[in-house]
């Protein structure tokens, strides 16, 4: 009954409205400023998609996507692949949010229970019994169970537990309801220019002999998950691409195949076809790649540089997708290799921000923080050495492929016996090359320098040597990169079952221990285990001992280092090697000399940043309020000439190990959390906020020192801290991607707040 009296109170402001609402020009900015930030990806709740207007009228389904415990997989449900109208969405199990023949649309009804029950937009925390986690269980109302789901959960509207919409906002959006929702979204269209280069590329796709088709599989399979510009301008301009399997020509619309995984069959006479991406941006899923002429010219170049010949090609079947390295042997292994480097952040990107949105699979077993490096083509074995290669290609297999049919526990045994095989072939055989120096590290671009930071279940990638040196590198080979690829991006289906994602997180783990110990190699060959040994302390020995190699702990390595914090004078020395690739110099977190900030900056900036520097790079015993951090907030600084920095907080745990699925709270050490501070936003999914005027930054440093218990830190927030109720919060949260705009136009997007925290 309330709501019905609130739509009477529209009045004639709705009448006035009527038949003007437009829901390009009106409806979808408020649901960009509003509501995306929830409601993008397989994450979003009830899986109810507010990016495009197809995902409106697709609507909601109870079924989630993350179940990681499901016995068996279930029917995906992506966007613009799996139906393609109202009807097919319904056999799915979709629901309409926007009309109903009896009763009003579910989200007129949530938009209403929001103003029925408004939070308090004092900046305080939110009322007691709002559930924030991400693991929580949706209801997902329909329209018939909406009343009682409205009784039992009064702040359960939309916006969910953050501010929420102004008057002018909510009047647009319930007139464009009561008025029957009509979409007049206009998809965009290549520009001429556009449709010039997209010939380009699909005809070098397409081609017809069996060189030419091998080669577009391998580029597709690499491809497929990318945001591709045909140039920097149109990118800058919000115009993208993705490569799809059509089975429609050139002189129709593209329309993607509804295979599972890129690299099964997706039936007969499909093109590669580049696909325009109408949906609005979100960072999380926003993985950008170029394709221009020079990208073009690239590929002509690397893969046409030696002969070679495919007399057959190869099927779509169990084998051929466990193991890319026999697939496509036929393909050069250093072009292959070559290709993945020239833009290796790309690559790392995938695995680490790729299909499963959170990304939970792959990231608690990495370390919060670490770089990664390349091994360089002309020290590779699998490039380098015919004999080599085709001896280990066929332990190169992964598993999970068929994980239904597979018995968890033999498949692992299975995989995991081949790549330890390998890694003896492998340890024995670089054993018997040259030591390894500084050459056998790949720097032939800024992608060579590679910081990964983990946030609980997500994690993000930047290239240069961000933070202070590591406790953990990676070196990754060709066959290390590839391997990960396709474990984590090409064969990860976020839809398959329990077995599956289980059988890719077990072997991830065994790719992170892969590229530790070829890290190793570099180090004295003394302190090697030492090394080991404080990477994999306590249950982590247990997991040493049972799965992985014993290590070369004999063969000499190139480089000098000192036994004592050899893995600190090898980054420290690497920085000074690579200053002309390092895409971020850090003086912040590494700082060495009196001036503690970023050269060029101005007097007022570069104090302020001074003033940060305190805070960076120390252990949490030494400042206690990291233990009250989460792990990515963010800091806006305002100065008065009117300018503002961000400035990502990100809190590093220490773990005695990261060896085990579960249990890892049991492996934390807290007193060793470092704190990592740099002037991007760092994260896809924001934790808080943080707004202090430059003035005030010596304050805010000094009462950041002297927090040592939960009411310190409550002060803290109460003083300088956005919270979800704060009057002004979609502008704080929203200016975060303009910031990223600002200074990498092309990774502009729509960020997460799924984790924005309530302190």
């Amino acid at each position: 009954m309330r709501s019905f009296v609130i739509m009477l109170g529209l009045g004639w402001c709705l009448l006035a409205q009527a038949n003007q609402t437009s829901f390009t020009r009106d409806v979808q900015p408020i649901l960009v400023e509003k509501c995306l930030a929830c409601h993008a990806c397989y994450d979003a709740p009830c899986q109810l998609n507010l990016g495009s207007a197809e995902g409106l009228e697709r609507g909601a389904n109870k079924l989630p996507v993350y179940k990681g415990a499901r016995r068996h997989s279930q029917q995906p449900t992506r966007l613009f692949i799996d139906a393609n109208n109202k009807d097919e969405w319904r056999e799915l199990g979709f629901f309409d949010v926007l009309q109903d023949p009896q009763q009003q649309s579910v989200l007129l009804q949530m938009l209403s229970l929001a103003r029925q029950n408004p939070l308090p937009s004092d900046n305080s925390k939110l009322p007691a019994g709002l559930d924030l986690r991400l693991n929580r269980n949706d209801s997902c109302p329909t329209p018939a169970e909406f009343s009682a789901y409205a009784r039992k959960n009064p702040h359960g509207g939309m916006p969910y537990a953050v501010t929420g919409l102004s008057d002018n906002e909510y009047n647009t959006l319930a007139n464009w309801l009561i008025k029957g929702s009509a979409m007049d979204a206009t998809h965009w269209q290549p520009t001429a220019a556009e449709l010039e280069q997209i010939k380009q590329w699909e005809t070098l796709m397409n081609g017809s002999s069996n060189e030419q088709r091998l080669l577009a599989r391998w580029l597709y399979e690499h491809l497929f998950l990318a945001h591709v510009y045909l140039d920097e301008e149109g990118g800058k301009q919000g115009r993208f691409f993705q490569w799809v399997r059509s089975h429609s020509d050139s002189r129709s619309a593209p329309h993607a195949a509804t295979s599972r995984r890129p690299n099964q069959d997706a039936g007969s006479h499909f093109q590669y076809r580049l696909r325009p991406i109408q949906d609005v941006l979100v960072h999380k899923t926003h993985i950008t790649y170029p394709l221009t002429q020079a990208k073009l010219e690239r590929v002509r170049e690397l893969f046409g540089a030696t002969a070679w010949q495919v007399d057959t090609l190869p099927d779509y079947g169990k084998q051929a997708r466990s193991n890319p390295f026999e697939t496509f042997a036929a393909l050069p292994a250093a072009a292959r290799y070559q290709f993945m480097l020239d833009d290796a952040e790309y690559f790392v990107r995938t695995f680490i921000r790729g299909p499963v949105c959170r990304g939970q699979i792959a990231t608690d077993v990495i370390r919060d923080n670490f770089w990664t490096l390349f091994q360089d083509p002309a020290h590779d074995l699998y490039i380098t050495d015919a004999a080599y290669r085709a001896r280990v290609t066929p332990l190169l297999a992964l598993p999970g492929i068929n994980a239904e049919q597979d018995k968890l526990l033999s498949a692992w045994r299975r995989y995991s016996k081949s790549r330890n095989t390998y890694e003896k072939i492998r340890s024995k055989a670089y054993a018997r090359q040259p030591a390894p120096d500084w050459d056998h590290i790949w720097q032939g671009n800024d992608n060579a320098l590679l910081s990964i930071f983990r946030h609980h279940d997500s994690a993000s990638v930047r290239k240069g040597l961000l933070g202070d040196v590591p406790q953990t590198l990676w070196l990754m080979d060709y066959p290390l990169l590839e391997r990960t690829y396709y474990q984590l991006v090409v064969n990860f289906d976020v839809f398959d079952s329990l077995s599956h994602q289980l059988q890719t997180r077990l072997y991830f783990d065994l790719i992170r221990n892969g590229g530790e110990v070829n890290f190793l190699r570099l180090m004295p060959a003394d302190s090697r285990k030492v090394l080991l040994n404080s990477w994999y302390q306590r249950s982590g020995k247990v997991k040493k001992w049972l799965t992985y190699t014993k290590i070369d702990d004999d063969s000499p390595s190139g480089l000098k280092l000192p036994l004592e914090r050899s893995v600190q004078a090898f980054g420290r020395e690497l920085a000074e090697r690579t200053a002309s690739l390092n895409a971020r110099p850090d003086p912040i977190n590494r700082c060495d000399s009196a001036y503690c900030h970023r050269p060029g900056l101005g007097k007022e900036q570069a104090a302020g940043e001074q003033l940060l520097s305190r805070l960076a790079s120390r252990p949490a015993a030494g400042l206690p309020v990291i233990n009250f951090l989460p792990e990515a907030s963010m800091l806006r600084v305002e100065f008065t000439d009117g300018s503002r920095e961000v400035y990502s907080l990100l809190r590093n745990r220490a773990h005695s190990n990261v060896a085990f699925l579960l249990g890892e709270s049991l492996r934390y050490q807290p007193g060793l959390d470092t704190l990592t501070l740099y002037p991007e936003v760092l994260s896809s999914y924001p934790n808080f906020i943080f707004r202090v005027q430059a003035g005030e930054l010596e304050n805010f440093v000094a009462a950041m020192q002297q927090v040592s218990k939960q009411q310190d830190f409550e002060a803290l927030v109460a003083r300088y801290g956005i919270r979800r109720t704060h009057p002004q919060f979609w502008e704080y949260f929203h200016d975060l991607s303009r910031h990223i705009g600002e200074s990498q136009p092309l990774e502009k997007a729509v960020l997460d707040m799924n984790r924005y925290e309530d302190f």
